[in-house]
């Protein structure tokens, strides 16, 4: 079998140019990133993995090209890993330590290395579950490949877009969609180190990437986001944005922000495409390739009718290998008849078009007797417009089973006036049976709410 070429912008088949890659304000050539990578390459050729600290440097890009062209698998270690978390990311995947010092920016004349194999291991990215410590998901060069040409054609993203986003360099979103889409479309890289409006404004992009908490802070500053009037597209990922914020940008930026929908195990394998509707709310279709399917309350398909709820299990060339070391855990994320179970559930109209509830296990709340999505009650909450934030989650209860609770950030008023809004919008059984207000809501790095803290 013979290689494939992930990156084709550091072979010389896209016009070069001196700042194709802008990390935090420090800027270099494909050509000047192919050589030092190359040079790194040549250093770690054979290692077992290596873990490299994600901080938004252009060491970072470097070490993780390097990695790649090595054909070593890459461990991105989050910027802020305590002790425990990283020595459980070093000790599980047996990567060596990097340190960036051993960057060599001035590199010229390095060895060339053959491509590895499509099917070697590229990223192992770890992930955590409800339960037990973060898991390693094994992602081939041929998945990586394959969803990065998929969602090129989704988006139009060409050799001549700037990319500018300002994610983490440890998650699919920032480091395989944000670094390597990059390199393998062709595109310059922009990338803000800190996701501030400002930095997002400054940057002249024509597509940009954002999660749910960045697109927020930009609409909340008008000057910022007409700033991005001059893109091409907005997309949205990690989480849902929020109607209002949706609305909010259109309204600023003249865009409709897209959105779409995946998972570490599976990359991105629903997406809403540029010139398709963007529909408040949706996630888009099922990229070509990949296959996804809605399987209801005892295996039974769930009706494409836009109301009924189904977990979404996905098929297709973009799935994981596997999770490092735990075959047996692995085996037990796939149906009989070979799909992955990705334990998030959502609805789809007859075109097509899926709507993300949540997690099966925190979003879909059974009360009553009724299967109630908790973010289209979040959704409600957040047009009403003293509220900032709010999260919804299920909490057990004698007579319903569950009953629905939400916490939300917002001004003057109160919980009752609340619980009375979302009835006046919802089916009266979808309304909140107890509202905390509070002063913020706990998120994760890439502005997940973390409701098992709510719990």
């Amino acid at each position: 079998m013979t290689g494939m070429t992930l990156l084709p912008a550091l072979t010389g088949r896209y016009p070069d140019r001196a700042d194709a890659v802008r990390v935090a304000g420090a800027a270099m050539s494909w050509e000047r990133l192919s050589d030092a990578a190359g040079a790194l390459a040549a250093r770690i050729a054979g290692a077992p993995a290596i873990a490299v600290d994600a901080e938004p440097t252009l060491a970072t890009v470097v070490a993780v090209v390097a990695g790649l062209l090595a054909g070593v698998p890459v461990v991105p270690v989050p910027a802020d890993a305590g002790p425990l978390e990283r020595d459980h990311l070093l000790g599980d995947s047996g990567a060596v330590p990097l340190d960036p010092a051993e960057v060599d920016f001035g590199a010229t004349g390095a060895a060339t290395l053959p491509e590895p194999l499509g099917t070697a291991p590229a990223l192992v990215l770890y992930t955590s579950g409800t339960t037990g410590p973060p898991k390693g998901v094994l992602l081939s060069r041929e998945a990586i490949a394959a969803d990065l040409d998929a969602l090129a054609g989704a988006w139009a993203w060409t050799p001549e877009d700037t990319l500018v986003h300002g994610l983490p360099l440890y998650h699919v979103h920032g480091l395989v969609l944000g670094v390597l889409g990059a390199l393998r479309s062709g595109s310059r890289l922009v990338h803000t180190g800190r996701p501030s409006p400002d930095g997002y404004a400054a940057a002249g992009g024509s597509l940009y990437f954002g999660v749910p908490t960045v697109w927020s802070r930009v609409a909340r500053d008008p000057a910022a986001a007409r700033a991005l009037r001059g893109a091409r597209l907005l997309v949205s990922g990690s989480a849902a944005l929020p109607v209002p914020v949706f609305g909010a940008l259109h309204a600023l930026t003249g865009h409709r922000p897209v959105e779409r929908y995946g998972m570490t195990e599976t990359l991105i394998t629903i997406a809403a495409r540029h010139d398709g509707p963007a529909v408040p709310g949706a996630v888009g279709s099922a990229l070509p390739g990949i296959g996804v399917r809605l399987v209801g309350e005892g295996g039974a398909p769930a009706p494409a009718d836009g109301e009924a709820i189904g977990e979404v299990q996905v098929r297709g060339p973009t799935l994981f290998s596997g999770y490092r070391n735990q075959p047996e855990v692995t085996a037990a994320c796939y149906t009989a008849d070979g799909w992955f179970r990705t334990g998030d559930v959502a609805t789809v109209d007859p075109a097509g078009v899926y709507r993300i509830v949540g997690r099966s296990s925190t979003d879909l709340i059974k009360s009553g007797g009724y299967r109630i999505g908790a973010g289209e009650v979040e959704n409600a909450l957040l047009t009403h417009p003293a509220v900032r934030e709010a999260a919804v989650i299920g909490v057990p209860h004698a007579d319903l089973g569950e009953e629905i609770v939400a916490y939300v950030v917002a001004g003057a008023v109160t919980g009752t006036e609340l619980i009375d809004f979302v009835a006046q919008r919802l089916s009266v059984h979808k309304r909140p049976r107890t509202v905390h207000l509070v002063e913020s809501l706990p998120r994760n790095a890439l502005g997940k709410v973390q409701k098992k803290l709510l719990r």
